[in-house]
């Protein structure tokens, strides 16, 4: 903080209405008129323009060029006393006819000439007063230059703030200011560079060392916003209240003005009606600011009337909107949340409040993510006759200042939910949690029915909905660290756990980067499931059933669209976590939960086109194949066999083509190790593989000899499957192995020499590698016969001549 301090007095040792204009996110929306600069040359003919001017008496459109190029290099333009003096007697010369554009562009001149001066001549700044007290006193029509207004005020302010100024002149400025500012608002704030000026000047003034006008001139800036008349209130007006008391109160801070100090601290215990509530929060967030900012851990009043006030403005609004609602706020509400969530973000540490913890839930899930909102636009113009989404609004909402600061207010939201009590975070537990659950159907529905006609825009909308997964991470863990430990009695824990992996489920779509926060919480709520089987159990019955995985039910009242579910990505992703997570605690699932509620979904999920989603299934079929190996258990041995004949149907059906053969090769090999000796799967299994290998090889019958030597091309499946088997040899039991000798000796007679001699070289190596003293001298001789039928040079499919051979066995 202290770093950022010394920057932004940097920024705005100067021009305090740049500053604001810079960090309220408002510079790129407003070109300064005052941007470019011009040659030494341009300026010093310019200034001899002016010269001119006086001289003749006349003011000709070159003099009003020669303002424009003046004024333009602000940022490298000096202007001295003899300068100022030049312009103030231009002002007051009444022989000069001045065009009223000309007005804004002297009194920038003037405030350059303020601003950058170390020291000024009293008798030039008093001269100056009395021209612009006069000026102003003339009748101007505002609706026409507010400009005029904005510079008068900016100037005023900073003369007032100068210390060569007499007392006097502070006061005549002062008072100019105050009048201006209550007379003139409807034209003041109509843009953020007129608006930026008009709260420097009121800054300026605000800091300065005659302070009888400063509560009126607060009262006027808190009220002005409330008026029927005034142009409406902004989040970045908002901000640039924020740091423009951040800057006066830094003030007050390093002179010791404790007089100053009170009045602010007595201001704020003191709100009138008419005082516009975003604008005090705004206020009372820089009065935070500052103090966080100082480094000092006095001031303890001002600090506790500044975050009382906050409390007061977001417990009115909580009580005025009567709960959480995604339909939308009204644009007063909309703003004064904003508003509270920055203010709260940009002031650093601040005491909880129940109120506060309940502004920053809502304004995260309706106003820096608006996705409800968006989401029911586009599925109402789906509705009817679809003319296009306005993209521009996404995109305007991705480069707000409010959006931008999203990672700041998450963590305030996370501090005052650390502090809450147990009700409240309950309370924001529920609402990001099914804030989650809704982000997942609404992101489903509009993903696929945009998909191919309106990707830019699903991009565009996908990009703050990553951002509010990074929240829901961040949130979440904030979750484990605050309510599993001790503390937390056992069942809420595993609710939590259980709500989580849940809300992870539905946002997995939009996780797009390895984020350490997300695995730590992972894993402090995966313990806690896979420990206990009703967590376990509660976290699998989530899983969208069979019906709602093929179709689309509960979606929008959308004209009729044709629904293919492995084209639904965001569901997909979905699954995948169920994937990854449930082989973590399917030791605890009983079996008739996971016949319910996940053999359906993993027999569906095998043939998805997306080879990463299939080899999930098949891991999980692993996982479950593998799972109660310390437990008797008949009814989940018998799903195991049960499974088993639909798993190799499902998986031989899409081979080759969708089934991955690494996921089924770690299927088969699960199944065979797992399941009871001479189990009728296995038996089963055995024969649909070599019914595999022999219908691919049939296929390829007619391949060249080149091919089957080196099984290439359209070989390789069916020598996949065969080497499968090949791998079988080792790992079946003694009671299924000699059928598995049999199955394989009828394939291998059948194949052309050269893919027989392939195979047997294989069989060879792996005979002479085996150090199987059980099933070795067994394979040797079946190799033998196998060899012997082989070399006869038949390719007959004579089992009795094979069954002769195993007859040796």
């Amino acid at each position: 903080m202290v770093g950022n301090r010394k920057m932004a007095k940097q920024a705005q040792s100067f021009f305090l209405e740049e500053w604001l204009r810079s960090i309220s996110g408002s510079s790129n929306n407003s070109a300064s008129v005052h941007s470019s600069s011009s040659s030494a040359q341009a300026i010093i003919q310019a200034w001899a323009d002016l010269r001119d001017s006086l001289q003749n008496q006349s003011f000709h459109t070159h003099h009003l060029q020669a303002l424009k190029t003046l004024a333009n290099s602000q940022t490298s333009l000096f202007v001295a006393d003899p300068q100022a003096k030049l312009l103030v007697t231009i002002l007051s010369s009444p022989n000069l006819s001045l065009p009223q554009e000309s007005y804004p562009l002297f009194f920038r001149l003037l405030y350059i000439w303020v601003r950058k001066s170390s020291r000024l001549t009293a008798a030039v700044v008093n001269s100056a007063v009395g021209v612009l007290l006069h000026l102003f006193s003339k009748q101007f029509d505002s609706d026409k230059c507010p400009l005029f207004f904005s510079e008068g005020i900016l100037l005023l302010g900073s003369l007032s703030f100068q210390t060569s100024a007499s007392e006097k002149s502070k006061k005549v400025c002062l008072e100019l200011l105050s009048r201006l500012l209550e007379e003139e608002y409807r034209s003041i704030f109509l843009s953020d560079e007129l608006t930026s000026s008009v709260l420097a000047g009121t800054g300026y003034a605000l800091s300065s060392s005659v302070t009888v006008y400063f509560e009126n001139i607060v009262d006027i800036l808190f009220g002005i916003w409330g008026k029927d008349d005034c142009p409406s209130g902004s989040l970045s007006h908002g901000l640039m209240m924020l740091h423009l008391f951040e800057w006066v109160l830094s003030n007050f801070f390093n002179w010791q003005s404790l007089e100053q100090i009170d009045l602010v601290r007595e201001i704020l215990d003191n709100v009138k009606p008419t005082h516009v509530s975003f604008a005090v929060v705004m206020a009372a967030g820089g009065v935070l600011r500052a103090l966080n900012g100082s480094g000092s851990s006095g001031f303890m009043k001002l600090r506790n009337s500044a975050e009382k006030r906050i409390e007061i403005v977001g417990r009115d609004l909580v009580s005025r909107t009567k709960g959480f609602d995604y339909s939308g706020n009204e644009p007063r509400n909309s703003l004064l949340l904003q508003s509270i969530a920055l203010a709260l973000a940009r002031s650093g540490s601040i005491s909880h409040q129940t109120s506060l913890l309940e502004c920053l839930a809502s304004a995260l899930l309706t106003e820096i993510f608006p996705l409800h909102h968006i989401y029911n636009k586009v599925l109402k113009l789906l509705q009817g006759s679809w003319q296009g989404y306005e993209i521009d609004e996404v995109k305007a909402h991705l480069n707000s200042v409010i959006f931008k600061e999203a990672g700041a207010i998450a963590g305030v939201f996370c501090n005052q939910y650390t502090s809450a009590n147990e009700d409240s975070q309950t309370k924001v537990e529920n609402l990001v949690w099914h804030f989650c659950q809704d982000v997942y159907s609404w992101h489903r529905q509009v993903a696929f029915l945009l998909q191919g006609r309106e990707d830019e825009l699903v991009r565009e909308i996908e990009k703050i909905a990553e951002s509010a997964f990074l929240m829901v991470v961040v949130f979440a863990l904030a979750v484990t660290k605050c309510r599993l430990d001790s503390r937390t009695n056992q069942e809420t824990k595993l609710q939590i756990s259980v709500r989580i992996l849940v809300s992870f489920s539905c946002m997995e779509y939009f996780r797009r980067m390895r984020l350490p926060e997300y695995m730590d919480t992972i894993r402090a709520v995966v313990v806690s499931v896979q420990e206990n089987e009703s967590a376990c159990v509660s976290f699998v019955e989530s899983i969208p059933s069979y019906d709602d995985l093929t179709n689309k039910h509960g979606w929008f009242n959308l004209p009729k669209v044709a629904y293919l579910w492995s084209t639904d990505e965001v569901q997909t992703a979905r699954i995948l976590f169920y994937m990854r997570v449930i082989p973590t605690c399917v030791e605890q699932l009983p079996a008739y939960v996971f016949r319910k509620m996940v053999a359906p979904t993993m027999f569906l999920y095998m043939g998805h086109p997306n080879g990463k989603v299939a080899r999930y299934s098949h891991s999980m079929f692993v996982a479950f194949m593998s799972s109660g190996k310390d437990t008797n258990q008949d009814e989940r041995v018998q799903l195991k066999e049960q499974l088993v004949f639909y798993y190799i149907q499902r998986s031989l059906e899409g081979y080759p083509g969708i089934t991955p053969f690494e996921g089924m090769t770690s299927g088969v090999a699960a199944l065979v190790r797992h399941l009871p000796a001479g189990s009728p799967s296995i038996f089963y299994c055995i024969h649909c593989l070599a019914e595999k290998a022999n219908s691919l090889c049939s296929v390829v019958s007619t391949c060249e000899t080149d091919q089957w030597k080196n099984w290439e091309g359209e070989l390789e499946p069916a020598k996949k499957v065969l080497d499968l088997l090949l791998r079988l040899l080792s790992l079946v039991d003694i009671q299924v192995l000699p059928s598995l000798m049999k199955l394989l000796a009828q394939e291998i007679v059948q194949l052309p020499a050269e893919g027989q001699n392939t195979i047997l070289n294989q069989l060879y190596q792996h005979v002479a590698e085996s150090d199987d003293v059980t099933r070795k001298p067994t394979f040797v001789s079946w190799l033998q016969s196998l060899s012997y039928l082989c070399a006869q040079g038949t390719r007959k499919t004579s089992s009795t001549f094979v069954g002769e051979a195993l007859s040796r066995l």
